[in-house]
Parts: structure tokens; C-alpha cells; sequence
């Protein structure tokens, strides 16, 4: 199995960055072509066109699986372990 998860967290604070900073932009973009979508879908829904609406429907579905498929790759960032707090009396 590929320890890239292991590698990413472990990375450099620079190439997080650049990683964060790229799936963002990413599922930005794919969330805008989403609403397009939807919208397209639902205006040709209105007009009684329903070909056109089940194909933007299903086309706005995919995008959301893809925009879930990349959520694995946002960085989770180095994990510091932080002292216990004692409870105040």
C-alpha cells in the first residue's frame, strides 16, 4: 500500500501549503460547474425538457463523488500532543 498520507502529513510546511492551496482551488472550480449544473437542471426541468435536466442532474452527481474523492488528499498538518489540563477548583 502507498504511505502517501504518512508522507504528506510529515511534509514541510511550504509543499502543505501548495497542496492545500491546489485541492482547494480544485474543488472550488468543481463546486461552481456544480451549481451551473443544477441550475441547467432545474430551468430545463421547468421547461419540461427532461433529457437535457437527467443528464445535468447526473453530471452535478459525479462532480460531487469526484469533489468527495478529494478530500483525501487536504493535508491534516502536524499533530502536536498538547499537556493535560487539570481541572480548576
Amino acid at each position: 500500500m502507498s504511505n502517501f498520507r504518512t508522507n504528506q502529513n510529515n511534509a514541510n510546511t511550504n509543499k502543505l501549503n501548495v497542496i492545500l492551496s491546489t485541492v482547494i482551488v480544485i474543488l472550488v472550480m468543481n463546486v461552481g460547474l456544480q451549481i451551473w449544473l443544477l441550475y441547467t437542471a432545474l430551468n430545463y426541468t421547468l421547461d419540461n425538457d427532461k433529457n437535457v435536466a437527467t443528464i445535468a442532474f447526473y453530471a452535478s452527481v459525479v462532480i460531487f463523488l469526484i469533489c468527495l474523492g478529494l478530500l483525501y488528499y487536504i493535508p491534516m498538518g502536524k499533530k502536536t500532543k498538547t499537556a493535560k489540563r487539570s481541572a480548576i477548583r
